[in-house]
């Protein structure tokens, strides 16, 4: 591969190498810090609107939809549901920090449904002053760690989870989620507290091993907290609540991880501090670049989905209701 940055993705890491990450340990509150923004999101009411859609996928009835969110922010984004039939399957799907303009993402199982929310600040849910810009949505509030936008961002995806028993009660204990990169660290901050989520997919986490993140060199929203910290310091005292490693060593839901050798954006030792970190039953998928083109992607995609359809689909991965 022919590195798109002036430094060498793979940072000098080879599998097993990067299978050897130690995640950080958590802050002795941790725990209690996310259960308590869990809770203040499940008292909310997310009010789920409905609209027709001008998106089309084959076999799918898409709607535009926006729900409340914690801080008094309206959260837009898509649902997706089965034109036949009730849907046996929810998923949450969280979106990469470019935003998504449309849900034109491979979809693993038929007759589930698909909530797409935008998370705040970004794409349908814009919402000044926050910058819907990557280099500087990843600052809002980082000086204070309770009011930081990442954990606005987890409290939309809990409050997705509402919205969408709301409309299908029935999915109680089959819902699933799947992020990239942005999306799939929220994922992960995410699902520890959250038993309503039965198992999880994270492709390219990002938010994985904050100290390595401020040190490594990156295209990615690392730079900009990296500068952040250059000149006012202290930026850990609040990334150690937000990291993505430092959570994963509270999932006990079934994980399966799609983790990359090569990235520029999301340097790989990261992601893969995510992967050692699960607690409970997980899959890993080697993905040979991330935030990179190469030859082979295509392919690669192909086999990737494939897995996810059975991780997610197949009568043996059915994932039953959390104890």
């Amino acid at each position: 591969m022919t590195p798109p940055a002036p430094f060498d993705p793979t940072y000098g890491y080879d599998l097993d190498r990067l299978l050897a990450v130690v995640a950080p340990q958590a802050p002795e509150d941790f725990a209690d810090f996310w259960t308590l923004k869990y809770r203040r999101a499940l008292a909310v009411d997310p009010g789920l609107a409905l609209a027709p859609a001008a998106d089309r996928r084959p076999g799918m009835r898409v709607w535009d939809c926006r729900y409340r969110s914690t801080d008094g922010i309206t959260i837009g984004g898509w649902l997706l549901e089965p034109e036949q039939g009730a849907p046996q399957r929810g998923f949450l799907v969280g979106h990469g920090y470019g935003g998504i303009e449309q849900p034109d993402f491979p979809l693993p199982c038929a007759e589930a449904a698909y909530l797409v929310p935008c998370f705040r600040g970004i794409g349908r849910s814009r919402h000044a002053p926050i910058s819907d810009n990557p280099t500087w949505h990843v600052l809002h509030d980082i000086d204070k760690p309770d009011r930081y936008i990442i954990g606005g961002c987890v409290q939309d995806l809990w409050i997705g989870v509402t919205a969408l028993l709301t409309r299908f009660p029935g999915l109680a204990g089959h819902i699933g989620y799947m992020g990239i990169s942005f999306g799939g660290g929220v994922g992960a901050l995410a699902l520890p507290w959250d038993e309503r989520i039965g198992c999880g997919h994270l492709n390219v986490p990002t938010f994985g091993h904050q100290p390595l993140r401020l040190r490594l060199p990156t295209t990615g929203s690392a730079a900009s907290q990296q500068r952040f910290a250059q000149t006012h310091g202290h930026v850990l005292e609040t990334l150690a609540y937000y990291d993505a490693g430092s959570a994963a060593r509270f999932i006990r839901q079934p994980m399966h991880i799609a983790a990359a050798l090569f990235d520029p954006s999301v340097a790989p030792p990261t992601q893969f501090a995510i992967y050692n970190a699960l607690a409970g039953p997980k899959q890993l998928f080697v993905l040979a670049t991330g935030h990179a083109e190469n030859p082979a992607r295509i392919a690669q995609e192909h086999n990737l989905h494939d897995a996810l359809t059975r991780f997610f689909c197949s009568d043996e991965s059915r994932v039953p209701p959390l104890a």
